[in-house]
């Protein structure tokens, strides 16, 4: 019997995602991505090669995987044509292999000019941190019913009629209120027409193809991107995502429903980093030579693989991840980048806030909130050995075991993977996602 098992961040994004899907595919005959747009960034380490993926689900290095991009994406497609074009470049088969959701919305050059303008416009402190790809102003037009999607490419003249009256609006925002530059209907449609023609061979029923794939035995991974703590309603808004990243989106943004959803893995970092923005209760010095923070952004080597900004790091918070394995209903932990603390004397996990002179045990909701939280620590003894390229649990340090069942009671789910190097086999297993 076919098992579908969801794979989800479980803190603000950069969590290492893609290395887990890669890792888990060779137990899947596809793999599916349910939101976000190419704001995501999973990097793949296979050999001596890096393949750095934003649309592309992240099974597509593994020969004969079915990759799908599901409804809930906002699909740049002429982003997508040049990351295809990449891959194929270095002898990835990728155009047999790909099919992209007729129902997707589209982000069209118009959506980066507003995302672009707001975010400039916003004051130091205001500013969300956005990618500036245009993401959030294209899902705030599929969720106002103006977008246009992918099924609307093959009619160029109700295209046509649709991109000009959503831009006689865009445009009047553009240069009445932002200040910008108005974007020219034509140039949008005939670029968009060109990309139709390439993209016109990839696009399918998803719904369909996955309910024939469970038929006929395969198990799915349904890949999310970003982080449960930038989801935009279970985040700490407004310095969250424009989707739902959280598992259950896994269901509304591929066509399925929840009942084939059996297994939700949360990847989690063994500390925390966020990018951009927006409230951190547990985040440290990252600047200063020898302290905590500064190694966990140097050795974890933290910088955004879309934005290239300087990730902030801090001290694992149990409190947060409390909150995310409520909202995603996680099944098991997978915790990366362990290999990243070695050699500190000392570490802590944020068990709690105090939070208006009362003690809260989990992340509240909403920035305001977060952003009056004090964090309330535990500490535990460090290690001095390497962890690095470990793959047996037995081989790891004593103190390595005892934090990682310390996070494992903390946060109230099992680990079931540790990931100890971007390798696929630097991976220790507990409990495959796969198995009975």
């Amino acid at each position: 019997m076919a098992k579908n098992v969801v794979v989800v961040g479980t803190q603000w994004g950069d969590e290492g995602k893609g290395k887990i899907v890669d890792w888990l595919t060779d137990h899947a005959k596809g793999v599916v991505r349910f939101q976000g747009g190419h704001n995501a960034g999973h990097t793949l380490v296979v050999g001596t090669k890096e393949y750095k993926l934003n649309l592309v689900p992240s099974g597509i290095v593994r020969e004969g995987v079915q990759c799908l991009i599901g409804n809930g994406v906002v699909l740049d497609i002429h982003h997508l044509i040049s990351e295809i074009d990449m891959l194929e470049a270095d002898g990835i088969k990728v155009r047999d292999r790909l099919k992209v959701s007729s129902g997707c919305a589209l982000i069209l050059p118009y959506h980066v000019a507003l995302d672009q303008a707001r975010e400039a416009k916003k004051s130091a402190g205001q500013k969300i941190g956005t990618t500036g790809k245009g993401i959030g102003p294209a899902y705030a037009d599929k969720v106002a019913r103006r977008a246009l999607h992918v099924y609307d490419l093959f009619d160029p003249a109700r295209f046509d009629a649709k991109l000009r009256e959503v831009l006689d609006y865009h445009n009047f925002v553009l240069t009445g209120y932002l200040g910008a530059p108005a974007v020219d209907p034509q140039e949008v449609f005939d670029r968009a027409m060109a990309d139709a023609e390439i993209i016109r061979p990839l696009v399918a029923d998803v719904s369909s193809l996955i309910y024939a794939a469970n038929e006929a035995g395969g198990n799915l991974l349904f890949e999310g991107a970003q982080g449960s703590m930038l989801d935009i309603d279970h985040g700490t808004y407004p310095f969250v995502t424009s989707s739902n990243c959280v598992s259950g989106q896994a269901a509304a943004g591929s066509g399925v429903g929840p009942g084939m959803l059996h297994y939700v893995l949360g990847i989690t970092k063994a500390y925390c980093t966020r990018v951009g923005g927006g409230p951190f209760p547990s985040e440290l010095d990252i600047e200063t030579a020898g302290v905590p923070g500064e190694q966990m952004s140097r050795v974890g080597r933290e910088f955004g693989t879309v934005t290239k900004r300087k990730r902030r790091c801090g001290w694992f918070d149990a409190a947060a991840l409390r909150r995310s394995a409520r909202i995603n209903g996680l099944t098991g932990l997978c915790i990366t980048k362990l290999d990243v603390l070695d050699g500190l004397d000392e570490l802590r996990i944020c068990t709690g806030y105090t939070l208006h002179g009362s003690k809260i045990d989990m992340l509240p909701i909403g920035a305001d909130e977060v952003a009056a939280c004090q964090p309330v620590y535990e500490t535990l003894p460090g290690w001095k050995e390497s962890t690095f390229g470990v793959k047996r649990w037995e081989d790891l340090p004593a103190n390595a075991q005892a934090y990682l069942n310390r996070l494992e009671q903390a946060c109230g789910v099992p680990v079931a993977i540790v990931s100890t190097g971007p390798e696929r086999e630097e991976t220790i297993l507990k409990h495959h996602p796969f198995a009975d």
